[in-house]
């Protein structure tokens, strides 16, 4: 057999058995001796052919034994931070950190395989992770291992290879309350320390952490034309503990929401009750400016929202048990299109990327429409003899 050239990597057989080719490349300016194993003299020689032809291509994998841990953690703070919106890295963070990292953080990059990952998908649905977690697990991970083959780290994305499970289709789950609904639960709210946040929810559509975040500074209630400044967003601390106000969108701009009259009644009530307790409760107080707050004015724990105040005020409002603080969001919605306004206006009003989400999330709403558009038309047109 001719002798390989300078360059050309060699075939050894290994004293334990198998075979074993070498060659050099390349790796962060420096010339490396890098190894790969075979079973059979054949294999050995078709992976030394393969990972000659990508050096020379410019193509050297070397993830220099890094965990899939440490990958997320780096690319989380090299890739993502500062390149999404604060509350899209926090997500990132939240789903790496409780999710990934515990169950495959300490498998190095190179040996995940497309298995591997679907098995690590099983366990989390078989253990009660909703279909829509599961498939944002999918999506960190996904995204996490892309900047890792684009780095040069592992030849392909296994992600790639792994269908998440199947969400529910746009509108599939959303169960809004309908109008006599919704005034049972708004009167059921009266007197609740924060019945201006849950008049918020219902009839602005704002999100929960659009709530918590607020502050007094983007409120504008004395003008003949009422307004939220939508800007902010309550998200979880980088280190998993706590809960921070940051913008909720790359720009900080944010988005301008109408008041109706009862909103914006609802908002100097609260902000009178809130000045009140500041004067009886004696102790150390840090004001943040939030609209709702803690009695210490830090921010509140949505937990806490969820499992005390709106779950009282749901058992007493006689609603349906399985209503979802978010559903108030899709309340807003729905009876906003069902009395006819512009889905455009829905859309800028919720924050919604592009109109296109809002028609995909409420196309359960449009069908009834329909009715009132033909009407529309023949009277504008008049009845046809």
């Amino acid at each position: 057999m001719p002798k390989r050239g300078n360059g050309e990597g060699s075939i050894s057989r290994r004293k334990g058995g198998g075979w074993m080719a070498q060659y050099y490349a390349e790796v962060g300016g420096k010339r490396k001796r890098k190894a790969l194993y075979a079973r059979t003299r054949a294999e050995a020689a078709a992976k030394l052919a393969k990972a000659i032809a990508d050096r020379d291509g410019g193509f050297v994998y070397d993830d220099r034994g890094i965990t899939t841990e440490k990958h997320l953690t780096r690319w989380l703070a090299d890739s993502v931070k500062g390149a999404v919106k604060e509350t899209t890295y926090a997500n990132y963070a939240y789903v790496s950190r409780n999710h990934i990292s515990p169950a495959i953080g300490h498998v190095k990059l190179k040996s995940l395989t497309p298995a591997r990952v679907r098995g690590f998908y099983g366990d989390k649905a078989r253990a009660g992770l909703s279909t829509a977690t599961v498939k944002k697990v999918h999506v960190v991970l996904r995204r996490a291992l892309s900047q890792a083959v684009s780095d040069g780290l592992i030849p392909r994305n296994v992600a790639d290879a792994v269908k998440p499970p199947k969400a529910s289709a746009p509108g599939e789950d959303i169960k809004p309350l309908g109008p006599e609904e919704c005034a049972a639960f708004l009167e059921a709210a009266r007197g609740e320390r924060l019945e201006a946040l849950f008049v918020l929810a219902v009839l602005c559509g704002l999100r929960e952490g659009e709530l918590l975040a607020l502050r007094w500074e983007d409120a504008d209630l004395e003008s003949a034309r009422p307004a939220l400044l939508v800007r902010r967003t309550l998200t979880r601390g980088e280190d998993g503990r706590g809960w921070v106000v940051g913008a909720s969108t790359k720009s900080g701009k944010g988005r301008r929401v109408r008041l109706a009259r009862r909103a914006a009644a609802a908002l100097k009530d609260h902000r009178k009750r809130q000045l009140e307790e500041r004067m009886k409760l004696a102790g150390p107080r840090k004001d943040r400016g939030l609209v709702f707050a803690s009695e210490t004015g830090s921010p509140l724990n949505p937990s806490n929202l969820r499992n005390r105040s709106f779950k009282r005020v749901k058992a007493r409002s006689g609603v349906r048990e399985d209503l979802r603080f978010h559903d108030l969001r899709h309340t807003c919605a729905t009876l906003l299109l069902g009395q006819g306004v512009n889905a455009k206006v829905v859309s800028e009003m919720l924050g919604h990327a592009s109109i296109t989400i809002t028609l995909n999330t409420y196309s359960h709403v449009l069908p009834d429409m329909q009715d009132t558009a033909a009407d529309a038309m023949e009277a504008a047109l008049g009845a046809i003899p």
